[in-house]
């Protein structure tokens, strides 16, 4: 039998510095010493800044919003784009905040945030309204069955178009932004954003047309074809689209927080994830299309809501595991002397983690509100740093990256340490102080 492979040791712990460590040195160059750069790099140099790259991303992603907005209202008229607007916006909210709270342990930046949503409400809506109306004429016309070529559109085109659109949001954050996309819960919040602005979009052409119709043939009521739209999209199924494409996000988010050595497994989970959001997308609109409404109603029941619940039992599990994380990582940094002994487990609590911030706000002032907060999302992310690094994981930038968060750390301590005490002994996570004897021969590397 082969031996097992002894579990790869992270670097040492540095250590703790007396005063502020890693102060920038230098002062930034004079504008005068810019001017023989030659166009080509001054160009380069300008691309280099991220507010220009942000901004150039943001005008393609208004431009396509643009476009959308235009077609939308084309199809719709003036009254049932507005309609539309105000119906489909009504679940967003709800679904934005339920993503947003399963990512509290370490949040993702907000421009993360918002260009997952922007891409799935712009480009990924209109690249799947072109495509699939387009495929569809193809399909029409080659077979000379338009009520066929409707149906392949919805049950075939439709999830492989619309499942792929909204995968490349994911697939261009895993590879620009992958500092900030280190596992699970990442990869279900980003996936649930993109496929939430999607949906907005998809709900304003459906309620729109649906209403649009309703004023053609004088439906009104409760049997109009409007309100029959908003219970099947807005109070049935607005998690559908969700859901589909958190499958996708659950392959990025399993691929992210594989070992970097691993090619084969970061490049198959990703695609794993998309085929079973195209196969779970095509069952949904095949149970309308194929099986009538008694059919539709059974795939839901039987299928959808179990799907539902189980990843939302898998989302909440993977949010619990990163609060373990924090609490088995944090303590070597408190031996090596960066944190105090009781900081690990109030970092582990949510509630220990609110009241040291409310308890910082109230004596000190929100400023000092503000810096425990700061204090926390740093000490989160150095512990899933050094999770990563336990795993093979981490890049070759960890020990860089290791002491910038120190850094930040060691600013806040001042404030966060009594917070944090306050908190550990007020939610009962104080841990006992041991004999000196006890802490003999500990080894941080330990899990």
């Amino acid at each position: 039998m082969s031996a097992t492979p002894p579990e790869p040791s992270p670097p040492a712990f540095p250590p703790p510095p007396a005063v502020p460590p890693y102060a920038p040195d230098g002062a930034p160059p004079a504008p005068g010493a810019w001017a023989h750069r030659s166009a080509r790099l001054r160009v380069a140099l300008l691309w280099r800044s991220r507010a220009v790259r942000m901004a150039a991303v943001f005008t393609l992603l208004a431009l396509c919003g643009l476009v959308i907005l235009v077609l939308v209202r084309e199809q719709t008229g003036s009254t049932g784009f507005l309609v539309g607007l105000g119906l489909a916006t009504l679940p967003v909210p709800l679904l934005l905040a339920a993503f947003r709270w399963l990512d509290r342990v370490d949040p993702l930046p907000w421009r993360n945030l918002v260009f997952a949503f922007a891409w799935g409400a712009c480009a990924a809506a209109l690249i799947s309204l072109l495509a699939n109306t387009l495929a569809t004429r193809w399909i029409a016309t080659a077979t000379a069955d338009p009520a066929s070529a409707d149906t392949l559109g919805a049950t075939v085109v439709a999830p492989v178009v619309e499942e792929s659109a909204k995968g490349v949001a994911l697939l261009l954050l895993f590879l620009l932004r992958g500092r900030e996309f280190t596992g699970v819960v990442d990869g279900i919040v980003l996936a649930g954003f993109t496929a939430t602005g999607f949906a907005f979009t998809e709900n304003i052409l459906y309620l729109g047309n649906a209403f649009d119709e309703d004023m053609a043939f004088g439906f009104a009521g409760l049997g109009s074809v409007t309100a029959a739209t908003f219970f099947v999209r807005i109070v049935m199924s607005p998690f559908a689209h969700p859901l589909f494409t958190v499958l996708c996000g659950l392959g990025f988010g399993l691929a992210a927080a594989a070992p970097r050595g691993r090619r084969v497994r970061r490049v198959l989970l990703p695609l794993l994830g998309l085929l079973a959001a195209m196969g779970m997308h095509a069952l949904w609109n095949g149970s309308a299309s194929l099986l009538g409404p008694w059919g539709f109603f059974g795939v839901y029941g039987a299928f959808m809501v179990p799907a539902f619940a189980l990843l939302t039992w898998l989302t909440v599990w993977s949010r619990q595991r990163e609060l373990r994380t924090i609490a088995a990582r944090l303590p070597s940094y408190a031996a090596a002397g960066w944190l105090t002994a009781t900081e690990p487990s109030a970092l582990s609590s949510m509630r220990a983690r609110a009241m040291a911030r409310d308890f910082a706000r109230r004596t000190y002032g929100p400023a000092a509100g503000r810096a425990v907060a700061e204090y926390e999302a740093f000490a989160t992310s150095l512990a899933f740093l050094r999770n990563r690094a336990h795993r093979g994981a981490a890049g070759a930038d960890f020990a860089e990256r290791e002491r910038e968060l120190l850094h930040h750390l060691w600013l806040r301590r001042e404030v966060a340490a009594p917070s944090l005490a306050y908190a550990a002994r007020a939610t009962g996570r104080a841990p006992q102080v041991l004999p000196h004897r006890d802490y003999d021969g500990f080894n941080p590397y330990r899990t």
